[in-house]
């Protein structure tokens, strides 16, 4: 196994290479508004740093958010287009799984990022390795008795204190926990998501009120 793994969901670029033992290169940098520029370069940092070439990679793993738009469609697509190019498999991981397999908590816990709109994408784990029920987005104040006493992961969790009070790192998911956890996966027999993107809402675009068309005569 030579597991590619990257993930845009978050503000960070995040990539790592997996052997299926351990994690041989990785890369993150953060910049919120700069993915495609990014991704890329990353990728070919992560190569060189391993020391191998892209078609030497047997297998892609992909955050699949949940995520803004923009960011996380920057990945998805990359992704993709490696998989369709190198005739290998692309294998989709939640990005809050990848926070929470990075996560030093003993115990219940939260992984929140920030959605914006003064939202937050998140989810409960009972361990690092299992998530409780599906990721969900809601304004913080919305599901404070829900996550009451539980330490929090994640920008999300670090954003609203008064909701998240024992909230710890890491703020960004990591190319690195991510890889790991798909290559652990992959290896037990499990069947993992489609790389399709978990989305949670429309994207912040959207076509005006009273929009008309204008087609020639």
């Amino acid at each position: 196994m030579l597991l590619l793994a990257l993930d845009t969901a978050t503000p960070a670029v995040t990539v790592a290479l997996h052997d299926g033992r351990d994690v041989v290169a990785s890369f993150s940098q953060v910049d919120a508004r700069r993915h495609g520029e990014l991704l890329l370069p990353a990728v070919d940092r992560v190569l060189a740093d391993a020391g191998v070439k892209l078609d030497a990679v047997t297998g892609i793993a992909v955050g699949i958010g949940p995520g803004p738009y923009t960011g996380l469609r920057v990945g998805l697509m990359t992704a993709d287009t490696f998989g369709l190019a190198l005739g290998i498999p692309v294998h989709g991981v939640c990005t809050l799984d990848g926070l929470a397999y990075a996560a030093d908590v003993e115990g219940p816990f939260v992984v929140a990022t920030d959605a914006r709109r003064k939202e937050v994408y998140w989810a409960t784990y009972s361990d690092p390795r299992t998530r409780v029920g599906d990721p969900a987005v809601d304004r913080p104040a919305d599901i404070a008795e829900r996550v009451q006493g539980l330490p929090a992961l994640g920008a999300g969790a670090l954003l609203y204190p008064d909701t998240f009070p024992d909230a710890r790192e890491p703020e960004h998911v990591s190319a690195a926990a991510l890889a790991a956890l798909a290559a652990e996966r992959i290896e037990a027999g499990e069947e993992l998501p489609a790389p399709r993107p978990l989305y949670l809402r429309r994207p912040d675009a959207q076509v005006p009120k009273n929009y008309k068309v204008v087609t020639p005569k």
